[in-house]
């Protein structure tokens, strides 16, 4: 790793509208819930539900967050007890999920 911001790309695939807007509103609570150390440590978070277009391949939520580190990512799939309270309704209510992270590389 070059030290870089991490960027995460989260999809889910949650069918009814009601579950998709409370996932949007746990997210929208994340940048200030989630801390490392007593302090919020996740630099951004865009999350929205996806258009109507048939490359969407049945994801109807996406959301990028961003980390200052690997470690901070890792932290927050790990140890971070706000996530834990999100994964534990993700898991409640999506029919699939996938997610890639990277560093900028342009």
């Amino acid at each position: 790793m070059t030290g870089g911001a991490i960027n995460r790309l989260t999809l889910f695939k949650i069918p009814q509208d009601e579950d998709q807007e409370k996932l949007l509103s746990i997210y929208r609570e994340m940048p200030s819930r989630a801390v490392k150390d007593g302090k919020p440590y996740i630099r951004s978070v865009t999350a929205g539900k996806a258009k109507n277009d048939q490359r969407a391949q049945g994801y109807t939520v996406a959301v990028v967050s961003v980390f200052e580190s690997e470690a901070d990512m890792v932290y927050y799939d790990n140890e971070c007890a706000a996530h834990q309270n999100l994964k534990a309704f993700a898991k409640t209510v999506h029919h699939g999920a996938m997610m890639v992270f990277f560093e900028n590389e342009i």
